[in-house]
């Protein structure tokens, strides 16, 4: 039996080994390792793929948005719109800055934060919206800004997961005042390691984000903020910017095989399969299948070879990390539904279609056989 992966690296990386490898010979060569002409080589491509004025590199994607909201000097006493449903980096970025998240449930069809619930949620104290584009679908952001324009709030994306998914036309990271993005490995635009990058056509913003990332400076030693050390370093902007030029193309791949399953799950009952707007631009991230017999079908499916995820078993209102906040189960449902029902399928621009073909037999046997009844 042949194992599928749910994301194989090693294989992705091997397709772009040589280039990296100089790449990374470039830098070593150099001897400059931070704040070099690597990082500014990246951050201009980046800033130019996504459409706006200015990129600027950082640690990894939970400080970017941590960093977008010290400069906009959102903090204690602040509040903060977020969704229920979404990796608990969405939230902790709001709680480093020293402001509340507010929890806001998803729209049921697409699971991103619901424009037509952010308004009850709006108090004196609001100062933000933060959006996620989850799973790689763009939130429904004409409306959100629509919403931010007549409260005078601040949007911030979360584009973690968004690497070239558009919003009518429009790059996710250039929709809002300013976006935070993550190059975690396993990101559609992935880093060997912890990277991320802030994009705003702000530039207040992006300068003072340059300065909170290097201990608050922009000269050496001279300090005007008590800033952090939140760094992009060389050799992984260099290897981001081996890696760019490709992503359009891994996109594609994603969107073929997302297409394959959609085809297939479409005809059982039993599954939901995800919901794409006309306006959006989906680059799969993550394909989240659901299903109220999720952990029996995961059980069956790795029994068969085929690895899966869960995104995520947890929503934040539930983790011990925000018992503090005292909320009780069944205070965000949609999010908790969810939670309960999404499974992750392997997806990646490595992944064979006759792999693709074997995760849908896997799936349609395990109804077929009535194991799912």
């Amino acid at each position: 039996m042949k194992h599928v992966p749910y994301l194989d690296l090693r294989k992705i990386n091997a397709e772009i080994q040589s280039e990296l490898e100089l790449a990374f010979s470039q830098v070593l060569a150099s001897g400059w390792y931070i704040l070099g002409e690597a990082l500014k080589t990246f951050e201009a491509e980046f800033a130019d793929y996504v459409g706006v004025k200015h990129c600027v590199g950082v640690g990894n994607g939970l400080e970017a948005l941590h960093l977008i909201l010290r400069a906009y000097e959102i903090g204690p006493g602040d509040e903060v719109i977020v969704p229920s449903n979404t990796y608990i980096a969405t939230w902790l970025a709001v709680t480093y800055a020293g402001a509340q998240p507010i929890p806001v449930e998803p729209d049921p069809r697409t699971y991103n934060l619901d424009p037509t619930r952010i308004a009850a949620a709006i108090t004196e104290q609001t100062r933000a919206i933060l959006p996620v584009h989850l799973y790689g679908q763009p939130a429904e952001m004409d409306a959100i800004m629509a919403i931010a324009e007549q409260y005078n709030l601040v949007v911030v994306e979360d584009a973690a997961q968004a690497h070239g998914s558009r919003y009518r036309g429009r790059m996710c990271g250039a929709l809002g005042h300013a976006a935070g993005f993550s190059f975690y490995p396993g990101k559609n635009l992935g880093a060997l390691g912890d990277a991320g990058a802030v994009t705003t056509n702000d530039d207040h913003l992006a300068e003072a984000v340059r300065s909170l990332r290097n201990y608050g400076s922009k000269r050496k030693y001279e300090n005007e903020r008590k800033g952090f050390n939140s760094r992009l370093d060389e050799v992984l902007a260099a290897l981001l910017s081996v890696k760019l030029p490709y992503l359009e193309d891994w996109n594609r791949r994603r969107q073929v095989i997302a297409d394959v399953y959609t085809r297939a799950f479409s005809r059982i009952p039993e599954l939901t399969v995800p919901y794409v707007p006309d306006s959006s631009t989906h680059v799969w991230h993550i394909y989240p299948l659901r299903c109220a017999h999720r952990d029996a079908l995961q059980a069956y499916l790795a029994g068969e070879g085929v690895e899966t995820l869960i995104h995520y078993p947890i929503p934040p209102h539930l983790s011990k990390a925000y018992a503090d906040l005292n909320f009780t189960r069944g205070a965000f449902p949609l999010a908790e539904e969810i939670s309960q029902t999404e499974l992750s399928l392997p997806i990646s621009p490595v992944l064979s279609l006759a792999e693709a073909e074997r995760v849908t037999q896997a799936v349609t046997a395990f109804f077929g056989d009535g194991a799912g009844k």
